[in-house]
Order: structure tokens, then C-alpha cells, then sequence
């Protein structure tokens, strides 16, 4: 049996429900796929996260919760499940209804010309893509599509630039000019699976890594002159010699330099200490 917008709009109107249940029924109707690719989404499903619902309908989460359960108790038999990770959205869909034999008006016909049959509703990714040819993807079509693809994948809270970003370089990094626009949701939905490797390697951070390393070196050369064994007798050393405050502010000053935990930084201090010839190893 094949369904419509329309045909689940007559099923949610004839189910006896709460005002509040009809309404969330029908927002949740509004995000259906009907067309694999749409938003991301397998066929007849919808991705919304209970906070976006709940906003939505202008109602807390536990009456939220409340509604949910209604709807899947009743003949709608919503479902829901989260496959994407704690942190993504979950994914709705209508189940089948029991005596839908019974009930030819829910069935769609050739004639039914539903709302989800108009191109501008389907997010389909056709076509190729150029690699490197824009960098900003705000100025080519695909960023519209970006966004409503990652709205139900593990990507949904990733920046629609950086995806773009991150998938050309995957792309540059094995030579592809340009690749089916198809690929781009496929890396969309793998995201999660990129190996650490090649995140790293994406990283934007790269350019920053010269700048740090020497400061990092510094830092272990300080604290493997002062091994850590021996650090309750390094501190009452130095303290007896420069005195507890002046001891305690060269940590708080190793600790603001480098950014380091206090234990880090007491280590430093210690071998610091023993470089200078204030204490012995």
C-alpha cells in the first residue's frame, strides 16, 4: 500500500486523539519523506529532536514525551529511534494500521497529487560534483541541499562549510576531479566513520602545530629534570628557600604560560628549580 500526504492527513483526522496529539501528528507529517534522498531520509520517515518538537508545539518535554506515547498507542502506531547516536535527531514514522484493507481512502491512487510529489519538496542529490571548483558552498546549490540532508544524519550539528570543506579534501586526497553529487550524501551519512587519521589530517588547526610543539618540549625538559618521585622533597626544599608564596606564584605562573594541569606545573617548577642550582636532584 502505497501512502500520501494526504492519505496520512485523513488518517490522522479520523483517529481520536487529543488536540495536542493532532497537532504534533501533523508536524510530524509535515517532515516525511516520501522519495529516498529527501532531508537524508529513508522513504516515510521524518527526523526531528524532541527539543525542536517540543518548541514547536509550545510544550515541555515530559507533556512532549506524554503525546508521543498517545500517538504510538493509537491507530496512527507512530515509532521512533534514535540510530544516529545520542546527540542526533530521531527518526519518526507511521505505522501500518490494522484494517487499512477495510479503508480504501487511506490507499493513494494515480490520481492523488499530494504535496510530496512537487520537486521542490525532495532534496535529491543529482548530478556531479566539480571538486575545488567553489570553496564557498554558499554560493553553489548544493548548500540548501547540505542542510536539509544533514538534518537527520550524524552530521546535523556540523557547520554546512565544513562538510563541504571536508568533502573535497577526501576527495582531493584520492585524486577525484569530480565525483557523482550522490557521494556527497554517502560521505555525509558515513561521517561518523572517518578514521581518526583523516580527521586529523582535515583538521583546521593544522597551520598552529609548529607555533605549539617548542612550547610542549619546553615544558617536559623542565619536568624530567625534577623526577616526580621525588616532588614532596623538591617542594620543601624550594619553599624553605624562597618561601611558600613565592613558591606557589612560579606555579600559577608555569600553569598561565603553558596551560598545563597544577601537577604539570609544579613538576616544571621543581626542575626549573634544579636547573638553576636553587636545589639538588
Amino acid at each position: 500500500m502505497e501512502l500520501t500526504t494526504g492519505a496520512i492527513l485523513r488518517r490522522i483526522t479520523e483517529t481520536p486523539l487529543s488536540t495536542s496529539a493532532h497537532k504534533l501528528a501533523t508536524i510530524i507529517l509535515d517532515g516525511i519523506a516520501w522519495k529516498d534522498g529527501y532531508n537524508g531520509l529513508e522513504r516515510g520517515t521524518a527526523a526531528f529532536t524532541l527539543a525542536h518538537l517540543a518548541e514547536k508545539m509550545g510544550v515541555s518535554r515530559q507533556h512532549l514525551t506524554a503525546l508521543l506515547i498517545e500517538l504510538s498507542a493509537s491507530g496512527l502506531a507512530l515509532v521512533r529511534w534514535k540510530p544516529n547516536g545520542k546527540f542526533a535527531p530521531w527518526l519518526f514514522r507511521f505505522g501500518e494500521r490494522e484494517d487499512a484493507d477495510a479503508l480504501p481512502d487511506v490507499v493513494s491512487s494515480s490520481s492523488d497529487t499530494s504535496l510530496s510529489r512537487e520537486s521542490k519538496n525532495k532534496t535529491i542529490f543529482t548530478g556531479r560534483i566539480a571538486i575545488n571548483e567553489a570553496s564557498n558552498v554558499y554560493r553553489t546549490p548544493w548548500a540548501d541541499l547540505i542542510k536539509a540532508a544533514k538534518a537527520s544524519l550524524a552530521c546535523w550539528n556540523v557547520d554546512t562549510q565544513v562538510i563541504w570543506e571536508r568533502f573535497h579534501a577526501f576527495n582531493r586526497s584520492r585524486g577525484n576531479a569530480t565525483v557523482p553529487a550522490g557521494y556527497l550524501l554517502g560521505f555525509m551519512r558515513r561521517w561518523r566513520t572517518t578514521p581518526p587519521s583523516a580527521s586529523k589530517a582535515l583538521s583546521a588547526e593544522p597551520a598552529r602545530q609548529p607555533s605549539v610543539e617548542p612550547k610542549v618540549k619546553e615544558l617536559h625538559d623542565q619536568i624530567r629534570a625534577a623526577p616526580s618521585s621525588n616532588r614532596q622533597f623538591h617542594a620543601s626544599d624550594l619553599c624553605r628557600l624562597i618561601g611558600r608564596t613565592a613558591y606557589d606564584a612560579r606555579v600559577l605562573d608555569v600553569v598561565r604560560q603553558f596551560g598545563c594541569p597544577k601537577f604539570a606545573a609544579i613538576l616544571a617548577v621543581h626542575g626549573r628549580a634544579v636547573l638553576a642550582g636553587e636545589i639538588s636532584r
